[in-house]
Parts: structure tokens; C-alpha cells; sequence
């Protein structure tokens, strides 16, 4: 198979713009994209800089309901005109020009990806833009419009895919997701998320499991508030290589939300950039060994928008294209030139946060008074059974 990637990336994506005082600044893309080119990664053999093109109406349809993009469509053209039953013009997601036309661009380039992956033009393609993973299929939420991520995976249903993996490394639950596919067999979600308790969108326990022909395919790991690097790695670990393994997909599609890490301002999780990059290694590798390569990764939350976001995703990308960066390299000067000018703000110095990566196995025994380790023991308690595993044993 071809070793190449696609980066699918267009200027206008910049313009999912809700405003200069919502925290979804548009600054976190232009800065990634920046850094990435500062890195020469587009530049590097095997990687591919592509524009996609805008979804139309019949492929958003794969997902959303007809009456919806009729709303994004109205809200669009005159944002006055908003449908707040739709979960447009709320303080969340507040309606603006041409939102329609950008939202659907970035749904544009997962839709791309999904096509790319199967069709072997490339065997990884990342969006890291999208991951707007809380849209539903009749109404915005969360700060999403169109659910880019699900619209990948049924794109990739539609092409002849038998199952699909997506799983979700956002601090906040993949719900927009878990609802499309609640009861399709041939999907598996998996979320790793700050408990619905304390946290958006207050969905996501271990007990949400999937519908009646889709029992174990929904899979939740709520965790408590606090959680560092070694506590996150080791919940991953435990619950997402053997469900993946397991269900045997065909393709998987992964979620990046940043805002796990220690500095977001919305959540209360303690990672680091050295976490974060962990996972997508972690998720390369899982796509070579069970979905012959296939994967598509996507951006999504993530709200410290100069200091992690762009880091997070460049290592992102430049894992996918197989050219990936060493965790002590130094951030490039010009790009951290271009913060101080655009934010006001000191650039980080390099690609890492000193973190090691190091965790303890589930495998190796669990404390049944840790917090940690009964988030977890909820979670392969819920579903491993139902795809033939011992939720004390297997990993």
C-alpha cells in the first residue's frame, strides 16, 4: 500500500469563526496549519496538502436531516433568521454568515478523506479541522454544525466498509456520534471522556452501551476530574486495543480534541501534549495492525488555542505522514515570532511538555478503591462480554 497521506486543508476553513469572544477561535487552525509548514511537512515526500471540496446537501444527508441544512442554509444567508429549536444562534452555537458554506467545507474534507482511505489513493488522511463530533443529525451543539466525523464514517459504510471503529480522545463525550450509530452493528464508538457529571454534554457513562441490535458497540470510559498522563494512557490501553481488535474493523476514524490537555479552560483533565501525541501513535499503530492502514484523524475541542492546540495536531499530522517529530524538538523561531505578533502571547519553546509516556498496564492487576481504575472496570464490565472478552483479564 502507499505510504501516502493526505493533509485535506483549505484557508476558508478559518472561517468557522462564531466570534472574537467565543472560545473556538479560529486562530488555533491558522496556527497549525502555520506550524506544520514551519515543520516542512507539506513539503515532505508522501504528504499531500489538498483543498476538498464543499459537501453538498445529498452528502450531508448521509448524516443530517434535510429540514436541518435547510436551517444552516437560512441561518447562513441572514443570521438574524436563526432556529434556535435547531441549536442554531444559541451561546454555544451562534449563527453567522456563510456558515453553511464553511461548515459544509470542512465536512468536505472528512467526506475526502473517507474517499481517499478506501479508495487507497492514500492510506491515512487527516482533517484537523473537523472533529465536530457533537452535531446531531437534526440540530447543531457544543460548538458544531455538521458532524464531519460521522459523516466519514458513513461515508466509509457507503463505499463498501463492513465495520468501522471511531474512537474519541476529546474531553468531552462523542455524543453526536454515539446517537447516529447507536444501533448499527457495524459501528463501534468508543469515547474516552471527563465524566458526564461534571462536564458537557452530560451523556457518555459506561452504561450507554448501544441499541437493542447494536449491544456493545457503543463503548464509554467516563473519568474523574484530574486525571494525568499515566492515569489517561492507562485507560486507553485497557479498553481500546482489545475492543478494536475484536470487532475486527475495516477502517478506523479518530477524534484529536486537544482540550484533554492540563492548561484547556473548559475541563478539568490534566494531560500533556506528551499524552496526547501517545494516543496518536498509539491509534497509527492500531490502524496498520487491524484496518490495513486505514485512518482517518480529525481535530477537534480544544481551547488553549497557542500553546497546545497547534502542537497537538502538528504532532497529528506529521505521525500520520510517518515523519514524526521527536517530542524534545525545538519549535521553530519563525513560528514563534508569528504567535507574539498575532496573539500577543510567548510561543512554546518545544514539542513537548516533559512528559514521559509511561503507565502502568491494567493487565498487571487494578486497585479496586482507585478512582481510575473503577472508571475503567465500569467500562469493560459494560461491554466486553458482549464481544467475547473477561473484563479482568483480557487486555
Amino acid at each position: 500500500m502507499s505510504r501516502a497521506v493526505q493533509l485535506l486543508w483549505d484557508d476558508r476553513m478559518t472561517g468557522y469563526d462564531f466570534g472574537a469572544w467565543h472560545p473556538m477561535k479560529p486562530v488555533r487552525l491558522r496556527l497549525t496549519i502555520d506550524l506544520v509548514r514551519a515543520f516542512g511537512l507539506d513539503a515532505a515526500d508522501g504528504l499531500t496538502v489538498l483543498a476538498p471540496p464543499v459537501a453538498t446537501d445529498e452528502q450531508l444527508r448521509l448524516v443530517h436531516t434535510a429540514d436541518y441544512i435547510a436551517a444552516v442554509r437560512r441561518a447562513s444567508e441572514d443570521p438574524s433568521c436563526a432556529d434556535v429549536a435547531c441549536g442554531i444562534g444559541t451561546d454555544d452555537t451562534p449563527a453567522f454568515k456563510n456558515m453553511h458554506e464553511v461548515s459544509a467545507l470542512i465536512a468536505g474534507g472528512s467526506l475526502a478523506a473517507a474517499d481517499a482511505v478506501w479508495t487507497g489513493a492514500a492510506p491515512h488522511a487527516v482533517n484537523f479541522a473537523g472533529g465536530l463530533h457533537h452535531a446531531m443529525p437534526g440540530a447543531a451543539s457544543g460548538f458544531c454544525v455538521y458532524n464531519d466525523a460521522a459523516l466519514a464514517v458513513a461515508r466509509l459504510l457507503e463505499l463498501g466498509a463492513e465495520r468501522v471503529v471511531y474512537v474519541d480522545v476529546d474531553v468531552h463525550h462523542g455524543d453526536g456520534v454515539q446517537a447516529v450509530f447507536w444501533n448499527d452493528p457495524r459501528v463501534m464508538t468508543i469515547s474516552l471522556h471527563e465524566s458526564p457529571r461534571f462536564l458537557f454534554p452530560g451523556t457518555g457513562f459506561p452504561e450507554e452501551t448501544g441499541g437493542p441490535d447494536a449491544e456493545g458497540t457503543a463503548v464509554n470510559v467516563a473519568l474523574p476530574p484530574g486525571v494525568s498522563d499515566s492515569g489517561w494512557l492507562r485507560a486507553f490501553d485497557a479498553v481500546v486495543p482489545p475492543l478494536v481488535e475484536a470487532f475486527a474493523p475495516d477502517a478506523l476514524v479518530s477524534q484529536h480534541g486537544a482540550d484533554t490537555h492540563i492548561e484547556d479552560p473548559l475541563a478539568h483533565l490534566g494531560l500533556t501534549i506528551d499524552a496526547q501525541r501517545a494516543a496518536a501513535v498509539a491509534l497509527h499503530d492500531l490502524a496498520h495492525r487491524h484496518c490495513a492502514g486505514r485512518w482517518i484523524a480529525t481535530g477537534g475541542g480544544g481551547y488553549a488555542a497557542t500553546d497546545v492546540v497547534p502542537r497537538i495536531w502538528t504532532h497529528l499530522v506529521a505521525e500520520a505522514a510517518h515523519l514524526p517529530i521527536a517530542p524534545g524538538t525545538e519549535v521553530p523561531f519563525d513560528w514563534r515570532e508569528q504567535v507574539r505578533i498575532m496573539t500577543g502571547e510567548s510561543g512554546p519553546q518545544r514539542m513537548t511538555d516533559g512528559g514521559t509516556g509511561a503507565f502502568r498496564a491494567f493487565s498487571g492487576g487494578y486497585d479496586p478503591s482507585d478512582r481510575l481504575d473503577q472508571a475503567v472496570l465500569a467500562t469493560r464490565r459494560a461491554v466486553f462480554p458482549a464481544h467475547g472478552l473477561d473484563p479482568l483479564f483480557d487486555i
